[in-house]
């Protein structure tokens, strides 16, 4: 019997169409020890009639692992802080008159710093030549210069940095798998936003170092192009890290109740609110115009100063006169403590997870010490 039945059998299972049933055999190589290893499949290698269809697009592509979510997670909330990084530094940038000191951009050769006194007395010839030497720097030492040049070096330096901590681990990233389709959109959205305030900021740079005959006024960048240079960071720090905590953080389920969707509108409204209020602290510094009034509540002996209005047409003030611009940056930073106070006690009323209330009491706090620090920065 043995010997009619197991001929047929194996001529049974040698047809091709019956081996694509079962589980299609590694090769096995030996260890050293008794036992074998078994190697992983080669591409083109099936051993299911799943995989088949998975790999001719009939089925569904599995996600990356949860291991490989964390490792993107971290990876995204450290770009997140070094454009944060970017942020500060261009403030002191911007708060030392360094920000045009650089007259020439060049993505390599730029990055090698003058080390003679050739190359340094060369480089401070360049910048010579244009309109913030001539009308406010005229009397600058070599040593001043070098000050200044040092922190807008330094400032590009990081924007290089933050770019290959952006790009580099990305395409890593992507050859490895670990990306996700819909993941992999967002990566590139932010790697080109990181390219595009590269260039951004250079052309805010270039509005400052350009020659005005009619103007007699102190050199500064356009405070416009410094708005969105601004804008574009806040842009890229945001998306970074609400992508690197939605992987990093599990979501809580909660019951969507009358007060909860309230409570979401709010957080929406603060958080555009709060963004508006930054971009006019870029006009204010673009004009400088923190230095018109520096008394507080009032603005000098008036809560409504008389020249708000003296542009034409009217919609200019709003972008071009100092005083209308530190206004308008007073009202939106008390709009937006008094909307952040406001989310706070609304999130008080309803039962949510301990960190969403540490969240709302760390915002509280921030906002709070913010208007503390200008305050004291005014007086």
């Amino acid at each position: 019997m043995q010997r009619l039945l197991f001929p047929r059998l194996k001529a049974l299972m040698g047809n091709p169409c019956l081996r694509l049933l079962g589980p299609r055999a590694a090769p096995r190589t030996q260890c050293g020890c008794s036992c074998g290893i078994r190697h992983l499949l080669r591409p083109g290698q099936y051993s299911t009639i799943s995989e088949v269809a998975l790999q001719s697009g009939r089925g569904t592509v599995s996600l990356p692992s949860k291991a490989a979510e964390r490792v993107v997670g971290r990876w995204l909330l450290v770009c997140s802080g070094t454009v944060a990084g970017a942020v500060i530094l261009g403030g002191m940038t911007r708060l030392t008159e360094s920000g045009l000191s650089m007259v020439d951009w060049n993505l390599i050769k730029e990055m090698k710093p003058p080390t003679h006194q050739e190359e340094w007395e060369a480089e401070f010839q360049k910048y010579q030549q244009f309109p913030e030497f001539k009308i406010l720097n005229h009397d600058m030492t070599l040593a001043e210069f070098k000050f200044i040049w040092y922190m807008e070096y330094s400032h590009r330096m990081w924007g290089r940095l933050v770019g290959l901590t952006y790009i580099l681990p990305a395409a890593y990233f992507w050859r490895k798998g670990w990306l996700s389709r819909g993941m992999k959109g967002r990566v590139l959205a932010l790697c080109g936003l990181v390219c595009f305030q590269g260039l951004l900021g250079w052309y805010m740079v270039k509005s400052g170092l350009e020659e005005k005959p009619d103007s007699h006024d102190i050199p500064r960048v356009s405070q416009y192009r410094l708005a969105a240079h601004l804008g574009s960071a806040l842009v890229l720090y945001c998306a970074s890290l609400w992508t690197s905590l939605s992987l990093l953080l599990p979501q809580h389920k909660l019951p969507e109740t009358r007060q909860l969707l309230w409570l979401r509108r709010c957080a929406h409204g603060t958080a555009g609110l709060v963004f508006l209020t930054a971009l006019s602290g870029a006009f204010v510094a673009g004009l400088d115009a923190g230095l018109v009034y520096n008394s507080f509540p009032k603005m000098g002996e008036s809560w409504i100063p008389e020249d708000l209005f003296t542009l034409s047409p009217i919609l200019r003030n709003v972008f071009e006169n100092p005083t209308m611009v530190q206004f308008d940056h007073r009202i939106l930073g008390i709009t937006s403590v008094t909307a952040v106070t406001v989310l706070y006690f609304l999130s008080r009323r309803i039962p949510l997870p301990r960190r969403t209330k540490m969240a709302a009491v760390t915002l509280l706090a921030l906002a709070y010490t913010q208007g503390r620090l200008l305050f004291s920065f005014i007086f």
